[in-house]
């Protein structure tokens, strides 16, 4: 009975997703943390959610990125 409650705890999850899709960090805190209860209760992970995390993952990655470059203008050397 766990795998059907995971089930439905991600599709809840997935569920959320599709309501408030810019809250992208916390969706993959959610992902990981039933990923990691499934992987600790030896039940097998659903490729497409590995998938999903990794998406999240690198797409948060690039979000970052951007933001960290948001506002800094490169700075020119001194006058020669």
């Amino acid at each position: 009975m766990a795998f059907e409650d995971f089930r439905m705890g991600v599709a809840m999850l997935l569920d959320e997703i599709a309501k408030n899709p810019d809250n992208k960090h916390e969706l993959q805190e959610s992902l990981r943390e039933k990923l990691t209860e499934m992987r600790d209760l030896g039940l097998p992970l659903p490729e497409d959610l590995v998938e999903l995390e990794d998406y999240l993952e690198d797409d948060l990655d690039a979000d970052r990125e951007e933001a960290d470059g948001e506002g800094d203008d490169p700075v020119d050397p001194a006058p020669r």
